[in-house]
C-alpha cells in the first residue's frame, strides 16, 4: 500500500487493492479504457479483527494480509485513499484465495 492514510477495517472488513486491468487481449489487441473490464482480483492490504461471535469471540479469518484473492463481481465499496483506489469489503465477497 503506498498510501500515507492507514486503513483499519473494522469487525469482519477487509481492504483489498484491485489488480490493473488488461491492457490487451491474449490476440493482442489494445484495449481501450471504456471495454476494459474491471478485475475480480486484487491484494489484501489489511484486514479486521474478525466478526464478532455470539459468546463475545471473534471469528478467525480465512485470508491474510498480502494473500492474492477472487472476489465476486458486485462486492464492496470502492474508496479513494491519496490518490489509490481501493474496495472495503467482507471476506464473505471473497471466493477463493491464489496460491502463488
Amino acid at each position: 500500500m503506498s498510501t500515507k492514510t492507514k486503513l483499519r477495517p473494522l469487525s469482519d472488513k477487509i481492504v483489498v487493492q484491485r489488480l490493473k486491468a488488461e491492457e490487451k487481449t491474449k490476440g493482442g489487441i489494445v484495449l481501450p479504457d471504456t471495454a476494459k473490464e474491471k478485475p475480480k482480483e486484487g491484494r489484501v492490504i489489511s484486514i479486521g479483527e474478525g466478526k464478532l461471535l455470539k459468546d463475545g469471540s471473534r471469528a478467525k479469518f480465512q485470508v491474510k494480509k498480502n494473500d492474492h484473492i477472487i472476489f465476486s463481481s458486485y462486492a464492496g465499496t470502492e474508496i479513494k485513499v491519496d490518490g489509490d483506489d481501493f474496495l472495503i469489503m467482507s471476506e464473505d465477497d471473497v471466493l477463493a484465495v491464489i496460491e502463488d
